[in-house]
């Protein structure tokens, strides 16, 4: 950020509530003192098996020979096929634009990775030539390279009397795969440099597009990879040296990664350039870039395109650790492949699915929730007994051991009539997982990007519109739903504060994706139903009266 302070991310901010919603729940009842109600291992190396792509037609060996070679004048190079279009640049032998044609951006246009307003500023094109060391004596990013178009890509080289380099990219039918090969020499002696592509990567029409994108790679003994911010590079660049599974950059749902030979060691440079944000604007922030290189010459593949389980898996099933399913993992996979199976053999609509599985967990979980809601309809009957207990030992300090009395004969009081005074936080941890789950599919599921439900646009990002529905309807379901909760003996400051739950919640929510918003309110209402249907078949307990003390002397 500008001023340098780190925003929380979403994934944290819904953590936090969660837990204070839960805190309220589960203290409540000591510190008000008044029962709750509800509210609406170390890694492991991973071995896997790599499937290896069909090899690229192999560029020509680089040139031995010192005889002059450049371009005549600057010229444009393309390479298009299904899934992608490339357009390079002789001038340094750079890529300008990288067009991914089954993606749209935020303006419905085809996605283009590249930001071309970033990398004018930084001058550096992706795979423009970076030297660490030795330097040759021409400088290649102002030259203009010969072209040669091959069947699969192209080929740029540059020769004088002292400096010779080529760049090749062969690309790979049918997928979002490059064999990139680079050497430069200088009076015959190969110079070791790096390809750099600065000034962010991805979908930069997001909001807050700079927050997505990070250098990434993963050690050759380890489960996921490690990922870097701009920021970590700030003042400076952080530098990766080792045999790593893949190396490279990544946004929220594409990645751009080399994938080094066997045996090979990899150097992964992250950096970070002070750009403006949004364009034009006198305001700065740090947008990642990163350079990679191999020793003495740069023979890599690189996967260039979205995160999509599948496409990842048919090019290199260690590629799948590119998508981040989290902590919860264990319940966003399924979740995935439930609204997937959902979609692609039924609905087929991402909205609906979210809302037919919503329905579908809420109605499993049933017997659990009539449980708790049991419970709590024996916490109210004993309202009177608590009363009692708690006036009997008011105005002790809660140092004091008569304290523990106290607490004593509330359990004894519970477990004599089979109550759990916890019971109003199983709903809330219930729905916890599953709506991290949902969470996480929403952020890592290219399936989802863009995918337009109604008047939402785009059910992985905030509704576009001035006035956000989803968030508003939540929060007016989630206070009808708190108003039909039974409350009966609850005290007036706690049933305060459970209202105000629906607020804070909505305030989280607000800015949060349309699909997880919609999750929430498909719950809500499931909740409804479930509780209108309970206070119908099941009344209120009557309350277990105390007999008044007796007084001194009769």
């Amino acid at each position: 950020m500008a001023d340098g302070k780190k925003e929380l991310t979403m994934e944290q901010r819904l953590l936090l509530a969660f837990v204070l919603m839960g805190a309220v729940i589960f203290l409540s009842q000591y510190l008000l003192p008044k029962p709750p109600q509800p509210a609406a291992p170390p890694k492991k190396a991973q071995t896997v098996e790599t499937v290896k792509p069909a090899p690229a037609p192999a560029a020509p060996a680089a040139p031995e020979s010192t005889e002059a070679k450049s371009g005549a004048q600057m010229e444009y190079a393309t390479y298009e096929n299904d899934l992608y279009r490339v357009k390079f640049s002789n001038k340094g032998a750079v890529v300008v634009e990288w067009t991914l044609k089954k993606y749209k951006d935020a303006d419905g246009k085809m996605l283009n990775l590249v930001e071309k307003a970033n990398t004018d500023l930084t001058g550096g094109h992706p795979f423009t030539y970076g030297f660490k060391d030795a330097k040759p004596s021409a400088d290649l990013a102002a030259k203009l390279f010969a072209v040669t178009n091959t069947p699969n890509g192209v080929v740029f080289d540059y020769a004088d009397a002292n400096t010779v380099a080529r760049k090749s990219f062969q690309f790979t039918a049918g997928r979002y795969l490059v064999e990139v090969d680079s050497a430069v020499a200088e009076k015959g002696v190969p110079l070791t440099h790096s390809l750099i592509w600065r000034g962010g990567f991805g979908d930069h029409t997001v909001q807050k597009s700079y927050a997505a994108q990070f250098s990434i790679f993963l050690p050759p003994n380890d489960s996921s990879p490690t990922t870097y911010e701009s920021a970590k590079a700030s003042g400076g660049a952080v530098i990766d040296v080792g045999d790593y599974v893949f190396a490279g950059l990544q946004d929220q749902y594409f990645a751009a990664v080399a994938l080094p030979k066997p045996g090979q060691t990899i150097e992964l440079t992250t950096l970070s350039d002070a750009l403006p944000y949004p364009a034009g604007s006198a305001d700065k922030l740090p947008f990642v870039g990163a350079g990679l290189s191999v020793p003495g010459r740069n023979q890599f593949s690189m996967y260039v395109g979205p995160k999509d389980l599948d496409l990842l898996e048919a090019t290199d099933k260690r590629l799948v650790s590119l998508v981040d399913w989290g902590w919860f993992g264990w319940i966003g996979r399924p979740l995935f492949a439930a609204l997937r199976w959902l979609d692609s053999s039924y609905v087929h609509n991402w909205g609906w699915s979210i809302v037919i599985l919503t329905i579908l967990i809420n109605l499993a979980l049933i017997p659990l929730k009539l449980s708790s809601m049991k419970s709590m309809k024996k916490m109210q009957a004993l309202q009177p007994q608590v009363a009692a207990i708690n006036e009997k030992y008011k105005g002790l300090a809660m140092s004091d051991p008569k304290k523990q009395n106290q607490n004593k004969e509330l359990m004894d009081l519970y477990n004599k009539h089979g109550v759990n005074p916890a019971g109003g936080c199983v709903p809330l941890l219930l729905q916890f997982p599953f709506f991290i789950g949902f969470y996480k599919v929403l952020n890592v599921a290219t399936e989802l990007r863009g995918t337009p439900w109604y008047w939402v646009k785009d059910l992985s990002q905030p509704e576009t519109i001035p006035v956000r529905i989803l968030p508003l309807l939540m929060i007016g379901s989630q206070f009808y739903l708190q108003k039909m909760t039974p409350t009966s003996g609850m005290d007036p400051a706690q049933a305060k504060m459970m209202l105000f739950m629906p607020l804070m919640m909505g305030f989280l929510f607000y800015n949060a994706s349309s699909g997880l918003v919609l999750y929430w309110l498909t719950g809500n209402l499931v909740g409804i139903g479930q509780q209108l249907l309970f206070n119908k078949i099941a009344p209120a307990s009557a309350p277990v009266t105390v007999p008044a003390p007796k007084k001194k002397g009769k």
